[in-house]
């Protein structure tokens, strides 16, 4: 797996991180799909989720199995407390760094082939900002209707998905991680984009999660998701780059521009913008067909 740290394109802070997969054989954690509207999230050979899309595809209903297992390993306590500046860009790399290790040797993970990047940048649309802080907001975004429960794509979508039953707030785990909040080192939760179902995975810290959530503050959390392709990047590229020339030759052409050198930095700076996120931008989860079902023969 090969890394490079991505950042911002103006402050020059840590964003993100780039990893490129080689060819590798269908990952442990993957999206099956048949009939256009059946999906199950499988892990090796245990099914996690299994979910159906209306046929208006206006949204989706989805009930768990409560098998997942999760790919990132056991964080310790004294591996908690080594990493400091909590809230720190540097902080958020270095547990991107160390989810990518887990990631990478697991089993158990969605990685396969191809671009991916783990982000601190996580897309807020749906979020509700009706007050009552942090806490308020992360419940109305939680799909935690458990076993099951539905998504309506007209009316909400970008949710956080458990997918395993979430643990009360007076757990033993729940405990340890909300004395961590209060001193602001609790670990990212790490969250992974599934396009199928429009909403975020929790991969790695349900207790986590619940943990800041009881606490009333904003948890940290990382995103992992697929790149668009080499293909995609380079048309969009080609077209940002054909939109800044054709500003500039605007900009060096007869007629006068009042505040010329203002208008040129601020086509450079939406030009790095343009690049920065081709290279953050979430593309489509990946599927695979459902196996056939084999039936015994006698």
């Amino acid at each position: 797996m090969d890394r490079t740290n991505l950042t911002a394109p103006i402050e020059g802070d840590w964003v993100g991180l780039d990893l490129e997969l080689p060819q590798a054989p269908r990952p442990g954690l993957r999206p099956e799909v048949a009939n256009g509207n059946q999906v199950v999230l499988s892990q090796g050979p245990d099914a996690v989720l299994f979910a159906a899309v209306d046929d208006d595809r206006g949204g989706v209903e989805y009930s768990r199995t409560d098998h997942y297992r999760s790919p990132i390993a056991p964080l310790r306590t004294t591996e908690v407390r080594a990493v400091a500046e909590g809230g720190a860009p540097s902080w958020y790399a270095r547990w991107a760094h160390r989810f990518a290790d887990s990631l990478g040797s697991s089993p158990l993970g969605p990685l396969h082939e191809g671009r991916w990047v783990l982000s601190r940048q996580l897309v807020r649309e749906g979020m509700t900002r009706t007050g009552g802080g942090p806490a308020r907001e992360w419940r109305s975004r939680l799909l935690d209707d458990h076993p099951g429960g539905y998504i309506d794509w007209f009316t909400g979508s970008w949710g956080i998905m458990p997918l395993r039953q979430l643990p009360t707030p007076d757990d033993g785990r729940v405990k340890a991680y909300r004395k961590q909040a209060r001193e602001g080192i609790l670990p990212p939760v790490l969250l992974w984009w599934f396009s199928g179902l429009h909403c975020y995975a929790i991969l790695d810290g349900h207790a986590r999660l619940i943990a800041a959530i009881a606490e009333n503050r904003e948890p940290p959390v990382l995103v992992l998701f697929r790149a668009p392709s080499e293909e995609q990047t380079r048309a969009a590229t080609d077209k940002a780059l054909a939109t800044y020339r054709g500003t500039m030759s605007i900009l060096d052409g007869p007629h006068p521009v009042a505040d010329r050198r203002g208008a040129a930095r601020a086509a450079s700076h939406l030009l790095a913008a343009q690049l920065h996120d081709l290279k953050v931008g979430y593309a489509p989860t990946r599927a695979w067909p459902m196996p056939p079902v084999r039936t015994p023969t006698r």
